[in-house]
């Protein structure tokens, strides 16, 4: 066969197929719809809902913890003879369990940040109609929204169960409503610094340490020199010195403005004015904890 027949028998095997490639034309969900499903990925992984079962034990094992000590604090309300009230006020329930409200926030806050970092998926996220702002409050809003589950749902069991005592329904509704904004505050600020010191590495084991290291180290460190400040007569440094811890923070904010009681040595906690520099101190945390993350995140290619 001469070049030239090769050529023409080419040319008539030649073949365009059209395989339907256009451009899209269906609805486009948009930010707002990214927002959402970060969101509601980050607050369901903190209960290890769509992980694994092992995922699963370590939150809900803490949920239950909070769940059943409120309602054994219900069952020695109701058995106590002429009770009136519950043995614990709202306010105090998450500065009690405070341990189990920072092992998971240490837990969960890794989980939501450190693995994106260490497997390089954020820029898959940006690749999306997603901006840093919205990546950053999602998963703030939703490790918000996980801790305030956690520290809530006690609350709830324990109103519950002051109404079936028939305590009075007017004292408990207000006392609860306390409750709730001390545990959002507390959500939100702890959320805040949790999600900045896991954000800092993207190894989840470090992130865990650096959590906890950040809300016992320092909680530890203002309780022991309250406590000497106190042994000592220096009575007026007492309050000031809960500045330095988060959880003190929280204490303060709610002794001065919920009425609460404090947990400081001697119950001296601060009042209204320095409770106003308390709030300052807490809105300036959080504040600073998302310019942190905006920073920790202003490349796609982390």
């Amino acid at each position: 066969m001469s070049a030239e027949t090769r050529a023409v028998a080419g040319r008539d095997a030649s073949r365009i197929h059209n395989i339907g490639y256009r451009s899209y034309d269906g609805p486009r969900l948009g930010r707002a719809y990214a927002r959402r499903s970060l969101f509601s990925q980050t607050l369901r992984g903190s209960y290890g809902l769509g992980r694994s079962a092992k995922s699963k034990v370590l939150p809900m094992l803490l949920f239950g913890v909070m769940a059943l000590v409120a309602a054994i604090l219900v069952a020695v309300s109701m058995a106590a003879p002429d009770a009136s009230k519950l043995v614990v006020k709202y306010t105090s329930y998450a500065i009690y369990l405070q341990a189990v409200i920072g092992l998971f926030i240490a837990a969960q806050a890794p989980q939501a940040v450190s693995r994106d970092l260490r497997f390089k998926t954020v820029p898959l996220y940006f690749s999306r109609p997603i901006e840093r702002t919205d990546y950053v409050l999602a998963k703030l809003a939703a490790t918000a929204a996980a801790l305030f589950i956690l520290t809530g749902a006690p609350l709830l069991i324990l109103y519950v169960g002051s109404l079936l005592a028939k305590f009075d329904f007017a004292d408990q509704t207000k006392w609860f409503a306390q409750g709730l904004v001390s545990v959002a505050l507390l959500s939100v600020l702890f959320a805040g610094l949790g999600l900045v010191m896991a954000a800092l590495t993207p190894r989840r084991g470090f992130g865990v340490a650096a959590v906890i290291a950040l809300l016992t180290i320092t909680y530890g460190a203002v309780s022991t020199v309250q406590a000497i400040a106190w042994e000592t007569g220096s009575t007026g440094a007492v309050q000031w010195l809960g500045l330095f811890s988060p959880i003190t923070l929280i204490d303060g904010v709610q002794t001065a403005f919920l009425g609460a009681t404090s947990a400081f040595p001697g119950g001296e906690g601060p009042g209204a004015g320095a409770g106003v520099v308390y709030l300052i101190v807490v809105l300036a945390l959080v504040a600073g904890s998302y310019a942190v993350l905006m920073r920790r995140y202003r490349r796609a290619g982390l």
